[in-house]
């Protein structure tokens, strides 16, 4: 009888360990799929119209503003104000890219941002004209010919306009190494360090691949460290400049 009892005791035991291991995993389950959801939560501000989507990775929400007029001042001129706009008056939201982590960065240590706005935009209208050089190289003849006519030369132009103008970009950023990251001694750059950084290859491993600086300098086996960082935001910088049409005046 008491073997009997203390079997059936080590029996409850087991179940219970087992029963409770099962409710452990399901809460732990359930507090990572609550994590998910609050990351890819929509703020009211935005409307219920955009859906939550975890697939769709760290986001950025931008208010629509357009300037309207407010009375006027005490001198009598007419005063603007920002007022929002869009439908329903709601903000948007936009994938988050390597510039809103460098803005992120910058504010968490109190600092400036490594880059202008008007540097930023730059780097995104670059990245934005090689994805539509991308996506917009093949023409569907074959819908096109369904349709009464077609849209031959409309998709021409555009395929030209945008070739044209990454032919100027890219022309402006040039083929060689950056003149502040040259100007570093080897012996100081790392000691797997295997050449220059090409000012075209910083500019697509930023703008297009997404990298921080610091991923770079690691991938062309520089030392991450302060004087580094500095060369290769300088260089940078002075590369989207260019794009810009800048020539001799530094922007930052």
């Amino acid at each position: 009888m008491l073997r009997a009892a203390l079997k059936a005791e080590a029996g409850k035991s087991l179940v219970q360990a087992a029963r409770e291991a099962r409710e452990a995993r399901l809460a732990e389950e359930a507090a990572r799929l609550a994590a998910i959801r609050d990351a890819s939560a929509i703020p009211d501000q935005c409307g219920p119209d955009t859906i939550a989507a975890p697939a769709r990775g760290p986001f950025v929400v931008e208010p629509q503003l357009t300037m309207v007029p407010n009375g006027v001042d005490a001198r009598g001129l007419e005063k603007w104000v920002a007022a929002p706009t869009g439908y329903g008056h709601r903000a948007s939201v936009r994938a988050a890219d390597v510039f809103d982590r460098m803005i992120a960065s910058a504010l968490r240590r109190k600092r400036p941002c490594p880059l202008t706005h008007g540097q930023i935009a730059m780097g995104r209208r670059y990245a934005a004209l090689v994805e539509l050089a991308a996506a917009d190289g093949t023409k569907v003849s074959q819908l096109d010919a369904s349709r009464a006519g077609g849209d031959s030369m409309g998709w021409m132009d555009r395929h030209l306009g945008i070739a044209h103008e990454l032919t100027i970009l890219r022309n402006r950023i040039g083929f060689s190494a950056a003149m502040t990251v040259r100007r570093i001694r080897p012996t100081a750059r790392g000691e797997t360090q295997r050449g220059p950084i090409m000012d075209r290859v910083l500019v697509d491993m930023v703008c297009i691949k997404g990298c921080t600086l610091d991923e770079v300098l690691v991938s062309h086996g520089w030392a991450v460290k302060g004087a580094h960082r500095k060369a290769v935001t300088e260089a940078l910088s002075a590369a989207l400049d260019r794009m810009i049409g800048y020539r001799d005046k530094k922007t930052s």
